[in-house]
């Protein structure tokens, strides 16, 4: 048997999916951009995905700007905002993926003089409410990017509350890039700016992403060109991903309640024996992803557990799969207060579609 607990980094490709992607090469293989007949047909292919993608996460289409990645969605927008925004500060939690707190980093040693604040968590991983409030009471702060679920712990965050806090002081971001399909995503409920969504997490392909943004946030392109998705990500379309993104989403959002109840039971049993043969769950006490367990047994390194479980039939990971080459202890655990040498025994194990009783 061989058993796949790594959804977090990347989800099997769905049926649907790659069915309607290879239908998409045959029928609507032109540029998305030309004026013919075959352009058009693949114009009509984007913008029929556009609307799966907003329907999911009860956005309108013209809110949808697609891009190559979740680290591009991020970067786009954690830059875009920070290049028109008079005020100096970018505030993220301590927690965020690595691009969004390389993206303000970056920012912060750019020209302008803008500021990077890490804004706290608790031992859980959740975002403290009150260093929020005293972030945004400077007046000063052009973005705060808190990610709706961690892809680490899985812990959520209250981005609603953020949001609502926040509101009329500055624009809220949300990288939402681990939710699609695990939990129900509504970008109008929660109030943010803008928010972040990678198709390959949620059964989609690879190389396709959104950033979902509402029409009045104003930020600059990364790069200039031919002006497509409103100027705002210029670059020849990528129409077969798009159209796997728009039935991935589509998918990931009907199966969202169901499965997320399934998976949950299965996180259950896994975690009772976890902690019954002496493992430390973390971010245990905070609400989470359902398919998601972050844990670590004392004195084993998490990379080495990780490469024995690989040998023995399964795939988990020891962190985020964009930071799994650095050998360093996850930043996650040490913004909740672990100790160097509890993060190196970290190990996630993500659960998905194809995921049994069996196997856990």
């Amino acid at each position: 048997m061989r058993a796949y607990f790594d959804h977090n980094a990347t989800a099997p490709l769905d049926a649907e999916v790659r069915a309607a992607m290879a239908a998409c090469e045959e029928e609507s293989y032109g540029n998305a951009a030309s004026r013919h007949a075959e352009g058009r047909a693949a114009h009509e292919a984007v913008e029929r995905a556009r609307a799966q993608v907003a329907r999911a996460v009860n956005a309108r289409p013209e809110e949808v700007i697609f891009t190559s990645s979740g680290t591009e969605s991020n970067n786009l927008l954690v830059k875009g905002v920070a290049a028109r925004s008079t005020k100096k500060v970018v505030a993220a939690s301590g927690v965020e993926h690595p691009c969004v707190l390389c993206a303000a980093r970056a920012v912060a040693d750019g020209p302008g003089e803008k500021v990077f604040m890490p804004l706290a968590v608790d031992a859980e991983g959740v975002v403290e409410l009150a260093d929020v409030e005293a972030a945004l009471a400077s007046g000063d702060v052009a973005l705060l990017s808190v990610m709706l679920a961690n892809n680490e712990s899985g812990v959520l965050q209250d981005v609603a509350a953020l949001a609502k806090l926040a509101a009329g002081r500055t624009a809220v971001h949300t990288d939402a890039a681990q939710a699609l399909g695990k939990i129900e995503v509504d970008f109008a409920a929660l109030g943010v700016d803008a928010m972040t969504l990678s198709a390959h997490k949620a059964r989609g392909p690879k190389g396709i992403a959104a950033l979902i943004a509402k029409e009045e946030l104003e930020f600059a392109p990364l790069h200039d060109g031919g002006g497509q998705e409103k100027g705002l990500r210029s670059g020849t379309l990528n129409v077969a991903g798009i159209v796997g993104f728009g039935v991935a989403a589509e998918l990931a959002a009907a199966r969202a309640a169901a499965e997320g109840e399934r998976l949950a039971g299965l996180r259950t049993r896994l975690e009772e024996r976890l902690r019954a043969d002496g493992a430390t769950i973390f971010g245990a006490g905070a609400a989470r992803l359902p398919n998601t367990t972050y844990f670590g047994y004392p004195g084993i390194e998490g990379e080495s557990l990780v490469v024995m479980l690989d040998q023995n039939g399964f795939a988990l990971a020891s962190g985020s799969a964009c930071a799994s080459t650095k050998n360093e202890p996850s930043h996650v655990l040490l913004a909740m207060g672990c100790t160097e040498e509890q993060a190196r025994t970290a190990v996630r194990c993500s659960l998905g579609l194809e995921s049994d009783a069996e196997q856990v």
